[in-house]
C-alpha cells in the first residue's frame, strides 16, 4: 500500500533520541497515563474487513469503554491524515497502522508508548513479530495481521504444462522459461514496478537491510549488494522476456489472470484473498508453496504487508486505548472475526485457530495449505527495521523503476538513484547519514 505524504512533515529528529524521549514517562504520553474513572467513548480509525465486527463485539462486553469506529481510508490515507490530525491536536485515540510507517509516526511525535499496558500480552505474539512494533525497547502498537511471504501459484495450469514448483529462485528462471516454451502467450510472474514492498521483502530474504540506526546515525542500504542481486535477478527475466513487466491488477493483468496466462504471485498469504476477489471462478484451482529461496536451504522469509492498532499520544484515554488494542488482537472472539475476514492474525493463538480452519476458496483444495502456511510465519526474518522516510523511498522507487522499464534501463541504476533520493531527503530533514 501506498504511503505517499507523510515523511515529507516529519520533524528533523533522529529515531534513537526520539524514541528515548517517547519512554522517558513524559506527561501526555500513552506510558504514564492518567487515571480514568466512568464510562469512556474511544475514536478510531481502520480500514479493512471485520473491523466493524470486532469493534462492535469490543462494545458488547466493554461497557465502560465504548469505541467509535472511523474508516480513514487504507495505510496511506490514514498514515497522512494521523499526522496532520496530531499536529492540530485532534487525532483519534488509536489507529491502524501498516509497520513499516511506524518509524515515520513515531518520528512525526504522533505515538505513545505503551511499553507498560502491554508487557502482559508480549508472549502472545512470536518474538519476530513483537519486534514489528517495537523500537529501542519501547512499544508503539499491537501486532493485528501479518503477511509472511509465500509463493501463489495457479495449480491446475502448473499441471496441465507439467512445470514444477520452483524451490529456489535459479529454479523459478528456469520454470519461467519453461512456460514461455510451453505456452508462449502466458508468462510464470509479473514484474511490477510499483512493488515497493514485495521488493523490498524479496531484498530482504536476500540479506539486505534498507535502514539502519545506531545512536542518532543511519545507513541505509537501498542499492545494498543483495538488493543488487535480486535487481539483477529480475533484470535478467525482463531482458529474455521470461517475467512480464507491468503493473498488478489492472483490467489487463486481470484479464490474463483469468485467461490462465499469469501462473503465479510471489506475495503473502493474503495473495489468495486478493486473487479470489478478481478470478472467482478458479477457486481451487490455487495453492500455496514456500517462496523460491535465494540460497538452497535457506527457508527465511519476510513479511510483507500488515498492520497493528496503535495508541496516538492526542489521547486522553490512552490505558482504556491501550486496553482496546489488547482486545481487538489477542481475545479470541477478535481473532476469529478476523479469520473469517480472510486476515492472517498475529497472535499465535490467532495463528493457531486459523491453521484449524478451511483454507481460503482460492486454495480451497489445498489439503496441506495451512501446514505451508505456518512454517512461513515460523520462517520469517526479525528486526525488519523500516526508516523514517519510507514514503519517499516508495514515492522514489515507483518512479525510477517504472521509467527503468519503460526505457529499458537498469534495475540496479534505478535502486541507486532511489537511495540517493533517500540519503539526500533525510540529511535535508536534519537527520545523520553516515557515507556520502
Amino acid at each position: 500500500m501506498r504511503i505517499r505524504g507523510v515523511s515529507g512533515s516529519i520533524a528533523a529528529l533522529g529515531l534513537a533520541g526520539l524514541l528515548a524521549a517517547c519512554s522517558s514517562g513524559t506527561s501526555g504520553t500513552a506510558s504514564a497515563p492518567a487515571a480514568e474513572t466512568g464510562p469512556v467513548t474511544l475514536q478510531f480509525w481502520c480500514w479493512g474487513a471485520g473491523q466493524k465486527d470486532k469493534v462492535a463485539a469490543f462494545n458488547k462486553t466493554h461497557p465502560d469503554i465504548q469505541v467509535h469506529h472511523t474508516d480513514a481510508g487504507g495505510g496511506t490515507d490514514t498514515a497522512t491524515k494521523l499526522v496532520t490530525a496530531s499536529r492540530a491536536g485532534n487525532a483519534p485515540d488509536a489507529a491502524c497502522l501498516e509497520y513499516q510507517t511506524l518509524p515515520a509516526m513515531i518520528v512525526a511525535g504522533a505515538l505513545g508508548d505503551i511499553s507498560a499496558q502491554t508487557a502482559d500480552i508480549k508472549d502472545a505474539f512470536s518474538p519476530e513479530v513483537w519486534s514489528l512494533t517495537s523500537f529501542d525497547g519501547a512499544v508503539y502498537g499491537v501486532p493485528q495481521d501479518v503477511g509472511p511471504m509465500v509463493f501463489v501459484y495457479n495449480r491446475k495450469r502448473f499441471e496441465e504444462l507439467k512445470i514444477e514448483v520452483p524451490a529456489t529462485w535459479e529454479d523459478f528462471a528456469t520454470t519461467a522459461a519453461d512456460v514461455r516454451k510451453k505456452d508462449p502467450e502466458a508468462y510464470l510472474a509479473t514484474f511490477a514496478p510499483a512493488e515497493f514492498g514485495n521488493f523490498a521483502g524479496l531484498a530482504q530474504q536476500a540479506g539486505a537491510s534498507w535502514w539502519k540506526v545506531q545512536d542518532t546515525t543511519w545507513s541505509v542500504g537501498i542499492a545494498d549488494a543483495p538488493s543488487l542481486q535480486v535487481a539483477g535477478f529480475w533484470q535478467g527475466l525482463i531482458d529474455k522476456d521470461l517475467v512480464k513487466a507491468e503493473p498488478l491488477l489492472t483490467p489487463e493483468w486481470n484479464s490474463r489472470l483469468n485467461k490462465g496466462k499469469i501462473l503465479s504471485w510471489p506475495s503473502a498469504l493474503w495473495g489468495p484473498g486478493v486473487l479470489y476477489g478478481i478470478a472467482e471462478k478458479q477457486a481451487g484451482d490455487w495453492a500455496i508453496a514456500p517462496l523460491p529461496q535465494w540460497t538452497k536451504g535457506d527457508a527465511r522469509v519476510a513479511f510483507q504487508g500488515g498492520s497493528a492498532i496503535a495508541v496516538t499520544k492526542n489521547s486522553k484515554h490512552a490505558q482504556a486505548a491501550a486496553t482496546f488494542a489488547k482486545w481487538m488482537n489477542t481475545e479470541k472472539t477478535a481473532y476469529e472475526i478476523q479469520i473469517a475476514a480472510g486476515e492472517y492474525p498475529a497472535s499465535v493463538a490467532g495463528q493457531q485457530a486459523a491453521a484449524a480452519s478451511e483454507p481460503p476458496k482460492l486454495v480451497s483444495t489445498q489439503k496441506d495449505y495451512w501446514d505451508v502456511a505456518t512454517k512461513a510465519a515460523q520462517s520469517t526474518i526479525p528486526h525488519l527495521s523500516w526508516g523514517p522516510n519510507v514514503s519517499t523511498a516508495q514515492s522514489a522507487f515507483e518512479d525510477v523503476v517504472g521509467a527503468a522499464v519503460r526505457d529499458k534501463t537498469p534495475l540496479a541504476e534505478a535502486l541507486k538513484k532511489t537511495q540517493q533520493v533517500v540519503v539526500d531527503d533525510m540529511k535535508s530533514t536534519g537527520f545523520k547519514v553516515a557515507g556520502p
